[in-house]
């Protein structure tokens, strides 16, 4: 009650000084946004981080925006056109497109901030195995010239699951991509306010006045023009739901990201709040094994933790006893897109041995009593109710488990850590995707499987990446889907990660606030009413 009374009285001074400086009309032209955890990482480039990835899309734009149909969409580019032989590729910029220093957005830009990109991206480094020049002819123009031809050209640069390809000034992108940049310089609807940045409490963003949307069309996830009714936005940082719970209803805050969904109903009763679907792909959560480290660098010992887990027992926990908020039975990919099939799904949705079985089974796996740091995030209350749920099974297993509890932004950059868990390494940890991210093998992140080029946890398993890479190769979506069933039986046999479920969720938000895109946490079209 003393730090929710401490906020009441913070945002009531904000309002106060807000009414003064800019008179109650500038005032209503201020969203308050909850985000999910603090942002930690501001280079899109270097982290998966779905904050940073919001953080991306508001100061950087793209050069095509998939919509909701997963359909790349012209956003940068007026268009392109391609050789017969399909190998090269050349497009064309849009009229108006400046960065927030002034300088126009030119051709280079764009090579640069794709090469960059796509030296950490899976899909990126696809592209690059394919590419045998990119240049940019004139400042209107570039070309991407390939070797053989490759179908996920434009999938490529309307790539926003994380890392999203969003482009930078030259000068920017031509920093090393596993080095930060130093500038937070793009040409999208915001501008960043690097100067209001407090760690661990708010991040700014102010309206880029000189931004021009994309004429025509609609707003469609990313896709459309992307027009801004609010001057400023303002994340502020509440990691206890019940404070951001009590912010939202007492009108201190306008929209709250994530709510956990036993707080729905409360939410819910109130008139002057409103909650709305997040979309149909919903939310896929996975458990990560760092591979570099016994004991889970044995695929044995891997699948035994496999079948001791139970996506039942996540996705209560996860989203409460209301069936229609979560699904079992998981695979590799997103349920009713392309690439789901059934195969190998016995490893999940098979009879459970015991965990007393399992238990005198581990040390035959290899396992020889190690200490494994579960790095558990205290923020993220879906996350923190798999965490509690993973521990069980664990400890029910007889493994030594070190548990770390931690803020998510912690996390984040403690993963990248490949030290032995003894001095701030780790072993395991949970987190979750947009069900848009795993819907295939290439843009499945915790799938890749190419050792030291693979995501955190760094899995070097050649037969799953072989398919991948064939996967890749495949001419149509039969020989893709084909595949696709191949990867998801070796994946559950050796186990590069472990899906939890897939759960949906809600976000809220005051009744006023309308114009919130389904399925995409976007700060364009949302008007207050």
């Amino acid at each position: 009650m003393q730090r929710r009374g401490f906020l009441a009285g913070a945002a009531t001074a904000a309002a106060m000084t807000e009414h003064d400086a800019w008179g109650q009309t500038k005032a209503a032209r201020v969203l308050r946004y909850v985000p999910q955890a603090d942002l930690t990482v501001i280079d899109p480039v270097l982290t998966t981080a779905y904050i940073t990835r919001y953080h991306a899309t508001m100061v950087w734009d793209q050069l095509y925006g998939i919509d909701s149909k997963l359909q790349p969409q012209p956003q940068m580019v007026d268009g392109h056109s391609l050789s017969d032989d399909g190998r090269t590729w050349t497009f064309t910029l849009r009229d108006g497109l400046r960065f927030h220093d002034g300088e126009p957005v030119r051709g280079r830009d764009c090579v640069a901030s794709i090469k960059r990109w796509a030296a950490r991206d899976p899909m990126g480094q696809a592209l690059l195995a394919r590419v045998a020049e990119m240049t940019a002819p004139d400042d209107r123009r570039f070309t991407i010239r390939l070797t053989r031809p490759f179908s996920l050209v434009l999938a490529c640069l309307s790539k926003i699951g994380p890392p999203a390809l969003v482009v930078m000034p030259e000068r920017l992108a031509a920093t090393d991509p596993f080095v930060s940049i130093k500038e937070v310089i793009g040409s999208g609807p915001f501008r960043f306010l690097a100067n209001e940045r407090v760690v661990g409490s708010k991040v700014v963003y102010a309206r880029n006045q000189d931004y021009q949307p994309r004429q025509g069309g609609k707003p469609d996830w990313l896709a459309g023009p992307k027009i801004v009714n609010f001057d400023r936005v303002e994340w502020v940082v509440m990691p206890d739901p019940a404070t951001a719970a009590a912010a939202l209803e007492n009108a201190e805050v306008d929209w709250w990201e994530n709510p956990p969904n036993d707080l729905l109903p409360m939410l819910e009763r109130d008139h002057t709040v409103r909650t709305e679907d997040n979309g149909p792909l919903g939310t896929i959560g996975t458990a990560v094994f760092n591979q570099l480290h016994p004991p889970f660098d044995k695929p044995e010992v891997r699948r035994i933790v496999l079948e001791a887990m139970s996506q039942t027992d996540f996705m209560t926990a996860a989203a409460g006893t209301n069936r229609e908020l979560w699904r079992d039975g998981i695979g590799i990919f997103t349920p009713d897109t392309p690439m789901a099939n059934s195969v190998g799904l016995q490893a999940i949705n098979g009879p459970k041995r015991d965990h007393e079985t399992l238990k005198k089974a581990l040390p035959a796996a290899g396992y020889r009593n190690e200490r494994i740091v579960f790095m558990a995030s205290s923020d993220q209350a879906v996350q923190n109710a798999e965490d509690a749920v993973a521990l069980d099974a664990l400890q029910k297993l007889g493994i030594n488990v070190d548990y770390q509890v931690m803020d998510w932004g912690t996390l984040v950059q403690r993963r990248a850590s490949k030290e032995p868990p003894d001095k701030r390494g780790w072993n395991m940890f949970i987190t979750g995707w947009s069900g848009l991210d795993m819907t295939t093998p290439i843009t499945n992140q915790t799938l890749r499987s190419n050792g030291a080029k693979a995501w955190f946890g760094w899995p070097d398993l050649p037969p799953v990446q072989s398919l991948i890479e064939a996967w890749l190769e495949a001419p149509d979506l039969p020989t893709q889907q084909h595949i696709a069933a191949q990867i998801q039986d070796k994946a559950l046999d050796l186990v590069p990660y472990i899906p939890t479920g897939q759960y949906f969720s809600r976000t809220a938000c005051r009744h006023d606030i309308t114009g919130i895109i389904p399925g995409q946490f976007v700060f364009w079209n949302v008007r207050r009413t």
